[in-house]
């Protein structure tokens, strides 16, 4: 990315967004990630072009068989089937945001798990290549004020930079060990939820995340817990157990408090029971503290497991 003189100019004049917004992809930001597809993905004058054809093959097809089509909607169709400007045209047409995100997703997992090999295109730097290209794809998101990052193969969405760098991101790569991986899809699964709009469905999976990750410590240092207990119940078998060492529990009484009450309590209250004659709304920013909430303790607790002799 390069620092043009009118970019230096609009950050004088404050005039660079302030606020993500989620309900759009501006056109130039598509065509910045079209631009990126081609420098990773490879362009149309590639030498090896079975790869790249294989490559924007896989993903067309596989969002064509998931929205049930033969060619991606919106566009006109090829006679020899020219998947990647049938990719682009769909990017730059497509205005229903989510599956302009379906595409990004896609094809930037291919790009973190294929291009970075050697073999893909024989490019030495392949994965200085992949890597650089994510990154330039969240600083574009970034630049034009779009509220998701690309981060462990899943479009997140963010609400504040400090606390998705400092909290979430940190969660992410704790939930990356073995022991964790369960936590780490329904964790991941809240965030898409959030992303949609499922705003019960999002609670649920923070519960699980929270729950899961009490269960990884509890199974990897063999301490004794019910397989069906409840948050509750994980969080006593954890404090028994010496996550919290002993002459710091008293100090750490209000964080048990903040544990058993926050997570547990705002999924129990607001969405995991039923919801009466009347619809439940849960409001958007209750669901933005909850992942947060649930992103703190999962940190805490597995940087306390680690800590543990």
């Amino acid at each position: 990315m390069v620092d043009l003189f009118s970019k230096r100019q609009k950050r004088l004049r404050g005039d660079v967004p302030d606020v993500y917004t989620y309900t759009e992809l501006p056109e130039p930001l598509r065509v910045q990630v079209i631009h990126i597809w081609v420098s990773a993905l490879g362009g149309p004058n590639e030498y090896h072009r079975d790869s790249v054809h294989t490559v924007y093959e896989s993903i067309v097809e596989t969002l064509c068989r998931e929205y049930g089509c033969f060619t991606l909607p919106g566009t006109r169709g090829y006679g020899s089937r020219d998947y990647q400007e049938e990719l682009f045209e769909f990017l730059l047409k497509e205005k229903e945001i989510e599956r302009v995100l379906d595409a990004v997703e896609l094809s930037f997992r291919r790009i973190d798990r294929i291009t970075r090999r050697y073999d893909y295109l024989f490019r030495p730097d392949a994965p200085t290549i992949a890597d650089g290209a994510i990154r330039e794809l969240n600083a574009r998101f970034k630049e034009h004020g779009v509220g998701y990052e690309f981060t462990n193969g899943e479009i997140v969405r963010i609400d504040s930079e400090f606390i998705h760098s400092e909290v979430v991101k940190p969660a992410l790569r704790l939930l990356n060990q073995g022991q964790y991986a369960g936590a780490q899809e329904e964790f991941l699964k809240a965030h898409e939820h959030y992303r949609k709009g499922n705003a019960k469905e999002a609670l649920n999976e923070c519960l699980k995340a929270f729950e899961s990750t009490m269960k990884g410590i509890c199974e990897k240092r063999g301490w004794s817990y019910s397989k069906t207990g409840q948050a509750k119940d994980l969080i006593q078998a954890c404090m028994e157990n010496g996550l919290i060492p002993a002459f710091w529990q008293s100090s750490f009484n209000s964080l048990r408090t903040l544990l058993e009450s926050s997570v547990p309590t705002g999924r129990n209250k607001l969405s995991g029971h039923g919801q009466g004659t009347a619809p439940v709304t849960v409001p958007e920013y209750l669901v933005s503290y909850m992942l947060h909430m649930t992103a703190a303790a999962i940190v805490f607790l597995a940087e306390a497991e680690d800590a543990l002799a």
